[in-house]
């Protein structure tokens, strides 16, 4: 076993800015495996999350530490410096539209504790046997007590946990475990449906498309930084023009929920192995691009094109989800902002209220 659990208290860091508050009230503590393991199969990990403070937490819990329920990413793992291929999905999310089950309630003095296992969600065989360092994600998008009622929760803040890593020899059997046995289709069948699908993919690209021509032409404008603050306009640029120019034979683009990520508030998700993208019912209840110019607003995140873009640049670009809320994508550093998906979407989005209508 390693030589103690380590705990990870809640620091504010000089590096860390835009939403990213103060606080000390959340402690992290993560155990895990022996320091030498001989198969992917031992690399299982148990997570306490403790709430020091005096009022109730309530936490979204896909994509961290909290989340064991989807194949999201939970922990950043390395060897060596590089990181190793994370194969599971990234999800999408409507904060209107996430029920109760989609966060984690963490009342004053208690912990709440879970488990990982992240043997098929990450590619250690391509890594080759070494020492892996794993970092619990721990960037906590926290829902606000309205007048500081537990039960009426409105707002979220972003609050990001630093901890500890943690490292593990890893030798023997390494071979990739499949996240599920049966493989991704394209099997919408349900006419309505594929025809909506690929309407917004089509809006997708043209937003994309658009959005790339006003950043070459426009340059570090007043919206641009707003988004990206000193970000390379040729970086961002770059994944506007990949998902623009997608035309992979092989992705495709599925109306069943496959791999079950459909869970509540999930709009849809990629398969980062394949870059299958998965849409969830609450997808097919968005509406036209065109609608944000008839009284559609950006910050809603409905725009269809706005979602099946941001799921592209996971596809197409690698891109993360960081954080949700264009407010609060316009709040990250720039060093987050360009590599959260839902930057794109918003800020593709507004481009095209203010220039397509």
């Amino acid at each position: 076993m390693f030589s103690a659990p380590f705990v990870a208290l809640v620091f504010a860091s000089a590096a860390l800015a835009g939403p990213f508050k103060r606080t000390s009230n959340l402690a992290v503590n993560v155990s895990g495996p022996s320091s030498n393991v001989t198969s992917v199969d031992d690399l299982k990990f148990t997570a306490s999350v403790t709430n020091n403070g005096l009022e109730s937490v309530k936490i979204l819990k896909y994509g961290t530490i909290l989340d064991n329920g989807l194949p999201t990413q939970s922990f950043g793992v390395t060897k060596d410096g590089a990181e190793v291929p994370f194969t599971g999905i990234r999800v999408q999310v409507s904060l209107t539209e996430a029920d109760d089950s989609a966060y984690v309630v963490i009342p004053a003095g208690e912990t709440v504790t879970v488990n990982h296992d992240v043997t098929s969600l990450f590619d250690f065989a391509s890594a080759g046997a070494g020492t892996f360092t794993f970092e619990p994600v721990t960037t906590f998008q926290v829902a606000e007590a309205e007048e500081s009622k537990v039960s009426s929760f409105i707002d979220h803040d972003a609050v990001e946990i630093t901890a500890n890593k943690v490292e593990v020899k890893l030798s023997g059997d390494l071979a990739k475990r499949e996240l599920l046995t049966k493989r991704a289709v394209d099997i919408c069948t349900t006419a309505s449906r594929k025809s909506f699908i690929d309407a917004a993919y089509s809006e997708a690209k043209t937003l994309a498309s658009r959005a790339a021509s006003y950043v070459a032409s426009n340059g570090a404008n007043s919206l641009f930084t707003s988004y990206y603050k000193t970000s390379s306009t040729s970086t961002v640029r770059s994944v506007f023009t990949n998902v623009a120019n997608e035309n992979s034979g092989s992705r495709t683009l599925s109306c069943t929920d496959s791999f079950g990520g459909c869970s509540s508030g999930v709009i849809a998700y990629t398969v980062i192995s394949t870059t299958n993208v998965y849409f969830c019912s609450i997808f097919f209840n968005e509406v036209a691009d065109s609608n944000l110019c008839r009284g559609t607003t950006v910050a809603s995140r409905n725009a269809r094109g706005g979602t099946v873009l941001h799921e592209l640049t996971h596809a197409t670009s690698g891109t993360s989800d960081v954080i949700y809320g264009c407010a609060n994508d316009q709040a990250l550093s720039a060093s987050n902002a360009v590599r959260n998906a839902d930057n794109y979407n918003c800020f593709s989005t507004q481009v095209f209220a203010n220039t397509g209508c």
